[in-house]
Order: C-alpha cells, then structure tokens, then sequence
C-alpha cells in the first residue's frame, strides 16, 4: 500500500520560464532569465522509493522545443534502455498563436529523412497546428513532434531517457541521426484524440498498452473512492481536496500504488488529471463512498488491505477501447 505526496523537481531550461503561477511557486535562485524553468517533474517522496514506470511533469515554454523523436520498446531494449517513450499531453494554457507539430505532411523514405535532417529541411516538413487549453495529443514512440512556444503543457509519458534530435533551432546540440532514421515513422499522424465521457466524474482522454490518461471532475463536498490498483498519478488542475492523509491544490501531485485512496473534494471541488499504466481504463476506478463496492471507511485496514481487485485487460495501440469490467 502507497500514497504519496509526490516531490516536485524544477529542472532549468533555456526555453522556460521565470514565472511558473498559478501552478508552482518553486524558482531557480539567481538572475530570472538565467534561471528560467522549463520542467517540472513529479517524483515519488522518498528518496529511496523505486523509480516509478511512469513519469508525469509539466512544462513551460517561451521559444520551440527541438524537433525530436522516441524509441518503441523493442529498439530501446537493442540498445540497452528499459523502455522506449510514447506520451501524452494535456494543454493547460496557450497563447493565440502556441502550436505543436506532429509527424510529417508527405512520407519520406529513410534516405530521403535522412536528408532532411542533414540539410535542416525537417523543420519545413513538421506539421505544426495550433492547440488551445484543454485539448490532449498522443504521441506514440516513433512519431516526429516538437513543442512550439507559449504553452504550459501536463506531459504524461513512459519513465524513459530515450530522445533523438533531428532539429534543434541553431543551439548547437548534438543530433541523433542514425537512431532517429531507425526508429521514425513517417506515415501521417492523428492529431488529436477526442476525449469521451466515461462517467458524469471520468473523462478518457488516451488509452494505450503504456499507460490510460483521464480527467476527473468531483463535485465540491463529494467523497470518493480512487481504486489504484496500478501505479496512479493525480495531478491538481483546479479546487482542492483531501487525497488520503494529505491537502491538495493546484499544481500538487499524488502518486499511489496497490491501494484504495479516499478523496474528498473540497468547497470548490476539485478537477485533476489521473494515469495509472495498462491499456484499458478501469471500470471500478473511481466510487462514492457509500456506492455498492466502494471503500467502506468503517472497516479496519488490515481489512480494507485484503480487498481484491479486479484484473483489467491489454488494450490496443490507440484509441479508446472498451472499458473493462
């Protein structure tokens, strides 16, 4: 049984941000602009706890991300990685004119990829589109992307080292040629994933074999039951709430495992992000108190810890699959 407050690690990046409101007040010491944050990351609280499988963080951006791609498990795995790398994101605030670019607008052959990331003409075959809060992208290992400027962005993705630059906007680092050519995909990408309503509470917003994406919505003064039999992460988006031991607000992440948590919404309810790993989302994942089958807070714990749950299905590459009861 775990439930932690998770840690929040800020990681300095040239194309971050000085100011980090409403969600964050952590800040690099030093002068502002050279101590601009671009990540935050969410880790577990103890600082001998194993690494999760999943990592969840934000970003911040004021100029473009590098265009890059990630590894599949497989070619991780040929090269000694754990794991490859297919995300997702969730957009919590834009400008009128932030955009992301996913995969290419024509298929190229690996020559002819390689080509254009020798000569820089990559950057003109990304398709960039605008992208405004609230909307999510998926984006499976192998496929081309980049993260445009003036975005706050929630990135859930698999726990992985594995990134190959194609294009980096003149910062002179190191790109991945070789690697990136292996493992692109350059068939056309869908953009956006349209979310679909599981419960009045629930929102799926990416179901795959890595991990499910949701959006929680409880109503103010609501008590719930959060069944995260997987590896779980919450992440606060607005209102607050008790998760377990521990008060909540925006920007404050949980992580939990192998354990009921009960959740009560505060005054202003709460809405949060929620990613546990496997492939289909879970039916039972979240109950009211008090529902057939939910946490009966009555019990002792070491009743409550014998509690079984359900097992739950692979789902498939992408999209949103069934539901498993």
């Amino acid at each position: 049984m775990t439930i932690e407050h998770a840690r929040a690690h800020a990681v300095p990046k040239p194309w971050g941000v000085a100011d980090l409101r409403p969600w964050s007040d952590l800040r690099q010491e030093g002068n502002q602009e050279d101590h601009k944050v671009g990540e935050i990351w969410f880790e577990r609280s103890g600082m001998a706890a194993a690494d999760s499988s999943l990592l969840l963080k934000l970003l911040f951006t004021s100029q473009s991300l590098s265009i890059q791609v990630h590894p599949d498990d497989k070619f991780a795995l040929s090269i000694g990685l754990p794991r490859g790398k297919s995300e997702a994101w969730y957009v919590l605030s834009a400008t009128p004119e932030a955009k992301v670019a996913l995969g290419l607008n024509r298929r190229l052959t690996p020559q002819q990829l390689r080509d254009a990331i020798d000569d820089g003409s990559i950057s003109n075959l990304v398709v960039w589109q605008k992208v405004s809060q609230g909307e999510v992208i998926f984006v499976p290992a192998g496929t081309i992307h980049a993260i445009g400027a003036g975005l706050v962005i929630a990135e859930l993705q698999q726990r992985s080292d594995a990134t190959f630059r194609v294009f980096d906007h003149g910062r002179k680092r190191e790109l991945q040629v070789d690697s990136a050519v292996a493992v692109a995909n350059t068939s056309p990408a869908v953009f956006a994933v349209p979310p679909s309503q599981i419960t009045d509470e629930r929102t799926l917003l990416v179901a795959n074999p890595h991990f499910v994406f949701e959006r929680l919505t409880l109503a103010p003064n609501s008590a719930w039951c959060l069944a995260a039999e997987r590896e779980t992460w919450l992440l606060v988006l607005s209102g607050g709430a008790r998760v377990g031991s521990f008060d909540v607000g925006i920007g404050d992440a949980i992580f939990a495992q192998t354990d009921r948590v009960v959740i009560r919404a505060g005054t202003e309810g709460m809405v949060c992000l929620a990613a546990y790993t496997g492939g289909s989302p879970i039916s039972h994942l979240l109950q009211g108190v008090g529902e057939p089958n939910a946490l009966d807070l009555g019990r002792p714990d070491e009743e409550r810890v014998a509690t079984s749950f359900p097992q739950a299905k692979a789902g498939p590459a992408n999209g949103h699959p069934e539901i498993v009861q």
